[in-house]
């Protein structure tokens, strides 16, 4: 009786070894597999009724599939990037045109009321530019052509670029334009942040410009602040505002408030601004209050 218990236990552990090993070994080969659909080297070598064989199967299938998705994906951006070429081309030389003659015709033009549609159809054909422009961008950046280049950048020099780009357009309307540096007791190095200058300074110009055109008095002001993770830029005006329904609107695509219908606009710029920050690992932050201002907050890693 002893030793049929001795052989039945013998017998058990055997059995577990041999199904661990083979667990294991199993394990290992689904690891494997896995290790190459990773780099991208994967094919069948198993060609029998296993279930093994079977999943390698499933594997080979999905990859194909895999491969003939991310190749359609690749032709589709290829001629979505063709179009975008191709519209931004295409509109250029009539919209220069029409630009053009509208400006011959205001100088010959000796009636008012002639010089007056003249100039609206001047002024419809530089905002269709412009609309043109912001919406080639945006492709751009939406397909993924167009990616930002994220390096480390002072973001003083930034400011000051900012600061001397929109100084005269601020004046020129009356208002006053002031840059200010917070007080850090952290040094130089804490002005660092990363991000993609010519990028940022799209979307930094976007929010100072619309802070000018919906400000009749009072200024503008930028500030940069240093945080722990992240370096802030601070672009607060003193305009008409923003109500607190709106606030989370304002940085959809062709959004604008009814209160501004009469102001020239597209409704693209805030949008662009945050698809480009949100590019660059940062995000966007906006506090108003109706006729009293608006502050923008740009945050970038540091």
């Amino acid at each position: 009786m002893f030793y049929i218990s001795c052989v039945i236990l013998i017998c058990a552990i055997c059995i577990v070894l041999i199904y661990r090993y083979y667990t294991l070994k199993t394990f290992e080969h689904l690891n494997t597999m896995i290790d190459h659909v990773i780099e991208g080297t994967f094919s069948e070598t198993v060609y029998d009724e296993s279930k093994l064989s079977a999943l390698e199967s499933k594997f080979s299938h999905y990859l194909r599939a895999s491969q003939i998705s991310s190749q359609n994906i690749k032709e589709d951006r290829r001629k979505i990037k063709e179009l975008i070429t191709d519209i931004s081309h295409q509109t250029k030389t009539p919209i220069s045109n029409i630009l053009l003659y509208s400006e011959m015709l205001m100088e010959s033009s000796s009636c008012d009321e002639d010089y007056q549609n003249l100039d609206a159809l001047h002024q419809q054909a530089e905002k269709l530019t412009f609309l043109i422009a912001s919406l080639v961008k945006l492709s751009r950046l939406e397909t993924g052509i167009i990616t930002v280049n994220i390096v480390r950048n002072h973001l003083k020099d930034l400011a000051d670029e900012i600061f001397h780009q929109y100084e005269s357009l601020a004046l020129q309307k009356g208002l006053s334009f002031t840059y200010m540096q917070s007080d850090d007791n952290r040094g130089e190095d804490s002005y660092w942040a990363k991000y993609d200058k010519k990028w940022t300074m799209e979307a930094v110009g976007n929010i100072v410009e619309n802070a000018i055109k919906y400000t009749d008095k009072g200024g503008i002001t930028i500030a940069i602040k240093p945080y722990e993770m992240f370096c802030c830029i601070e672009i607060a005006d003193t305009g008409i505002g923003i109500s607190e329904e709106e606030s989370a609107l304002v940085f959809k695509r062709f959004y604008r408030s009814q209160s501004v219908n009469q102001i020239q606009g597209t409704g693209v710029g805030l949008y662009l601004a945050r698809e480009i920050i949100s590019s660059e690992n940062g995000y966007i932050k906006v506090m108003s209050e109706l006729g009293k201002g608006t502050r923008f907050f740009i945050y970038l890693p540091r």
